[in-house]
């Protein structure tokens, strides 16, 4: 099968290449997967999953990405609640090869049905975005009806999906990003925006959630607009300053099946839409993983026409 690897940590994308592999055999609990379409992040070759496995083992050459969408080829040995032919999604282990391929082998209970009328593409741009933000909002940061919540990067991958979810439950969105991201973010729900380069982001003043993307001196000056109570929920590590009178918490995005269930649902009934910016195949997946300029929205890989 063809496959996108990577080799040596310290070349980074440099040393990304297409190759052939051999097809991959499901153990037990697994699935082999068909991958029709794939989606990476463009930090995870800065992940140490990506390069050993739990037990701090070299795993190279690996297979990067872990977003998937395809049809189950295969059962492992006592594999249950799938069943073969079926679509699929999901979101795959990190220490284990990813999806950046034409076969993948994933935990059954790390994927869902993918409806016949959610095209794969669709698919594979919701499991990290989805999940996150389905887990930051509503496990972590516990949103109810009637709260506010500061969204950063609004109109990114990840922020574009906690800001429709938010909306759609009941709360007041402020979102945040660069001057040109202004209408995209008010486009997906915000119900304010505030541009990072020239606006105050104190000026917004106090909120019930700040989800945040960017860490860093935005994510320490959000903490001070957590009101008394509120939460402070950040993907970008451990909090350098934390809300005086509030929660923190940082978090990694784990694989659900009922979640993304009820993520794929909402994208069917037109509640929620992806936020996918480009569509390459298998063959450009290297240039694809390192663009020479900044790209907008999720870049796929479809993997089968």
């Amino acid at each position: 099968m063809k496959a996108i690897v990577v080799t040596d940590e310290a070349a980074g994308t440099a040393g990304m290449k297409l190759v052939e592999r051999s097809e991959p055999a499901a153990a037990g609990n697994d699935v082999l997967v068909e991958v029709h379409a794939s989606g990476f992040t463009p930090g995870e070759l800065s992940w140490p999953s990506t390069w050993t496995d739990r037990l701090d083992r070299d795993r190279t050459p690996s297979i990067p990405g872990h977003e998937v969408a395809g049809v189950v080829a295969s059962l492992g040995y006592g594999t249950a609640g799938l069943s073969v032919g079926q679509r699929v999604f999901g979101l795959t282990d990190w220490t284990r090869d990813g999806t950046l391929a034409e076969y993948a082998v994933v935990e059954a209970r790390n994927l869902a049905p993918l409806p016949g009328d959610v095209d794969f593409t669709v698919g594979a741009s919701l499991p990290i975005s989805g999940l996150t933000a389905w887990q930051g909002l509503f496990v972590h940061g516990r949103l109810e009806v009637g709260q506010s919540v500061l969204v950063h990067g609004a109109a990114g991958g990840v922020g574009s999906m906690v800001t429709q979810l938010a909306r759609e439950a009941g709360a007041y969105v402020v979102g945040t990003g660069r001057k040109a991201d202004r209408e995209a973010a008010r486009d997906f729900g915000a119900n304010e925006f505030v541009d990072l380069e020239n606006d105050a982001l104190e000026e917004v003043g106090s909120v019930d959630l700040v989800f945040d993307v960017f860490g860093g001196d935005i994510g320490s000056r959000s903490a001070g607009l957590v009101r008394a109570g509120g939460m402070l929920v950040t993907i970008a590590g451990p909090p350098e300053v934390r809300p005086a009178d509030g929660l923190a918490i940082d978090f990694v995005v784990e694989a659900d099946r009922t979640q993304l269930g009820e993520i794929v649902q909402r994208v069917r009934d037109g509640r929620v839409r992806t936020n996918i910016g480009t569509v390459a195949s298998l063959d450009d997946a290297v240039a694809a993983f390192n663009p020479t300029q900044r790209k907008k929205g999720k870049t796929i890989i479809r993997v089968r026409p």
